[in-house]
């Protein structure tokens, strides 16, 4: 059997751009992508926490060091420019995998460069 884990996110990302007139999908700044492993076409989760609506794309790789994060075509309705996302993808393990699966995190700060990067999610304290 298949568990479908957290491959990576990018954490509390800007969005830069809503190009409601542009072929369907994200562009990510490749920076954040190669330091997520996010793959160019790859499915990607956006959760927009300025909003709290969540929908599904496609990533396409944007500038390196450009801090570009555009949602674009429909999904443009759902984000607005400076709200913060979190964009994210996943992963089907065996059970080998899974047991020593590190998901790659990426977190951002206000322009989109990289705070600092983890492995793991700290256990939430009640």
């Amino acid at each position: 059997m298949l568990s479908r884990l957290l491959k990576c996110k990018i954490h509390r990302a800007v969005v830069t751009h809503a190009e409601l007139h542009y072929e369907g999908s994200c562009a990510i700044d490749g920076v954040l992508m190669d330091l997520a492993g996010i793959r160019e076409y790859e499915e990607i989760h956006v959760w927009n926490v300025t909003n709290g609506k969540r929908f599904t794309t496609y990533a396409i790789r944007g500038e390196d060091d450009s801090g570009i994060i555009s949602v674009n075509g429909g999904a443009a309705h759902q984000a607005d420019v400076g709200d913060l996302v979190i964009i994210a993808t996943f992963g089907d393990f065996t059970e080998v995998e899974a047991n020593a699966h590190k998901p790659r995190l990426v977190y951002a700060n206000p322009d989109n460069t990289v705070n600092h990067t983890a492995n793991c999610i700290p256990v939430q304290i009640a």
